[in-house]
Formats: C-alpha cells, structure tokens, sequence
C-alpha cells in the first residue's frame, strides 16, 4: 500500500466515524440524503459509507422510515468500554457509601490515556447528578471539581496537550476559562487536596473533589459530591471530611485489588 493509499484509507475512517456521531444527534436516526448535508459529502459517498456501516451493523437501515440509525454492533462496544474503564465492586460500594453518608449525587472518575472519564455514578431522584454527567463524560475538566483533580495532576505538558484538545469554554459567568486563572486554582487544589467548583459547570450546582492515588502518590482519579448551590456554605466542611475519606480508601482498594488506572494505556 502506498502513502496516497493509507492516507485515502484513514480519510475513509474519518468520515465513517463522522458518519456516526451525525447518525448518533437525532433519537431517530436520519435520511441518507441529511446525513450528506450534514457532512457535505457527495450522496452517492455517504451511500458507500452507509453500506459499509450497515455490513459491520455498526448502522441499521430503517427501510419502513427511509431512515438509518446506529447499529447493535455499538451496544457490544458500549459494553466493551464498561468492562475496560471498570469500576471494581469494592469501589463501586465505597461511593454508594459517599452518596449515602453525603446525602448527595456522587462520582468516581479516572484518568485513561488523555483522557479523564467519570467511571461510576450514584445519584436519586432527591439527589439527582449533574446532567450530563453520567457515565463516560469527559469534557470541560477546567469548570468540575473532579477534572480540577486530575488536571492538578497531570504534568505541564501533558495539561498543556489536554487543553490544547478541549478548551475551556466557559460554561457559565464563573467559569475560570484563562490559563492563569486555571494555574492558581490547580495550586489551590494540590496545597488543600480538595476542589471546588461553585456553578462553573452549570448554574445552580456546585461541586467537591478529592484525589485517588497510586502507590507513588501520583493522582490517578477522584471521588466528587455534587450539591444546590445554595447549600454548600453550610455542607461543603463536612463533605470534604467525607471525601478526603473515600479518597484514602479508594486509593487503599485499588492499590489492594491491582486495578489501579493506568494512566498512560
């Protein structure tokens, strides 16, 4: 194969990737001819991609609706992703136990390559989480208290690589969206070794974090709480007592259970 060819085939994956996030926006799935709209591409392109797709079962065709829609082959994926991130059940307990002992919407989130994920989440209707906080979100680290840990941990380059990818948009009117505003709050979190995040995300909310170590007391994750804004003069205190203790022993489990994240997978 030669370098005009490798690069025809990467532009192929690009596109098919692209395919399905435009598949993935509507609940319903979208006519062949919008999906071309969308990514301005040639019809007859998005035909071949589509049948591509279909094959793999990666995309169903709704032929009934004239419509194509994500394929099965994606829940296995979904599954796959589950297993890999893994949340061990010992720790899985440990933040029902934060969420019960905090009276608030709690999290486990780990650092996986560049990447900071939020692995587990117990919430209620009465304590219900951030949306869109649930499995698997990663993004605007810079505006939750969670992502503050893990960027807190991370070195300047690999900080630097992070959000040259995803920014620091700002989510609300409090969002520290300037690199030295991040810089003083990152010194903030690793001198206190708890973060916050007072309606930076979304307002209304605001949220407490705590580190998970490996061995070498590198951060690797973090356990974070999320309250009414209105609430946390009154609870934050307390919340971070519980979260400096859930921290120390999801550190100790993982270390126990030789499942501690890798951060460079």
């Amino acid at each position: 194969m030669g370098r005009n060819d490798a690069l025809t085939g990467m532009a192929s994956v690009q596109n098919a990737f692209a395919l399905l996030d435009v598949v993935a926006s509507d609940e319903r799935g979208l006519p062949a001819k919008e999906i071309a709209a969308a990514l301005e591409m040639p019809l007859p392109s998005v035909y071949r991609l589509l049948k591509t797709l279909v094959a793999s079962e990666h995309v169903v065709h709704l032929k009934d609706q004239s419509r194509y829609a994500l394929g099965y082959k994606l829940h296995a994926l979904d599954t796959s992703l589950r297993r890999q991130v893994g949340t061990p059940a010992a720790v899985a307990r440990l933040i029902l136990e934060l969420f019960s002992r905090g009276d608030a919407a709690a999290y486990y989130a780990v650092h996986r390559g560049d990447d900071i994920i939020v692995a587990h989440v117990v919430d209620s209707p009465k304590r219900p989480r951030i949306t869109p906080m649930g499995f698997g979100f990663n993004d605007a680290a810079h505006a939750t208290a969670f992502g503050k840990i893990l960027l807190a941990g991370m070195d300047d380059d690999e900080r630097r690589r992070y959000l040259g990818r995803h920014g620091m948009p700002a989510m609300t009117d409090q969002t520290i969206n300037t690199e030295a505003g991040l810089d003083s709050e990152l010194e903030r979190v690793l001198n206190s070794g708890i973060a916050v995040e007072r309606e930076e995300f979304i307002s209304g909310s605001s949220c407490l974090g705590a580190p998970v170590t490996n061995a070498a007391g590198r951060i690797v994750g973090s356990v974070a709480v999320s309250i009414d804004a209105a609430e946390f003069n009154e609870r934050s205190a307390r919340l971070a007592v519980l979260l400096r203790d859930t921290a120390d022993k999801v550190s100790r489990t993982l270390r126990a259970t030789s499942v501690l994240p890798n951060r460079r997978q």
